[in-house]
């Protein structure tokens, strides 16, 4: 059984800077293509980044290019999110995804649990 564990969430103030980790686990898969969703209260699950399974296709929603990275490990089968110059809009709980294949990178199988982010202004 595939399962995504997020960390690196929490309190910060606008302007500043957090991380997400996700580890995936339990699969028999060579390898996952990674994204990372999210969704603030009252609204819907948003798609936020992508990559793909060689890391060479990379996506963003528009209002966080520039200010988050998205990169993945293979050796540890996992994805990091670099958020920076933070605002109280990217309030929201942030979700990991991940799926074995990467021929539609808006598709994924596989979420972890989430992880609250919160911009204090």
């Amino acid at each position: 059984q595939v399962r995504l564990v997020e960390s690196g969430g929490g309190l910060v103030q606008a302007g500043g800077s957090l991380t997400l980790s996700c580890v995936v686990s339990g699969g028999s898969y060579s390898g996952y293509a990674m994204a990372w969703f999210r969704q603030a209260a009252g609204k819907e699950r948003e798609f936020v980044a992508s990559i793909s399974l060689s890391g060479t296709k990379i996506f963003y929603e528009d209002s966080v290019k520039g200010r988050f990275t998205i990169s993945r490990n293979d050796a540890k089968n996992a994805s990091s999110l670099q958020m920076s110059s933070l605002n109280p809009e990217d309030t929201a709980v942030y979700y990991c995804a991940a799926d074995p294949s990467d021929i539609d990178l808006t598709r994924y199988n596989f979420w972890g649990q989430g992880a609250q982010v919160t911009v204090s202004s």
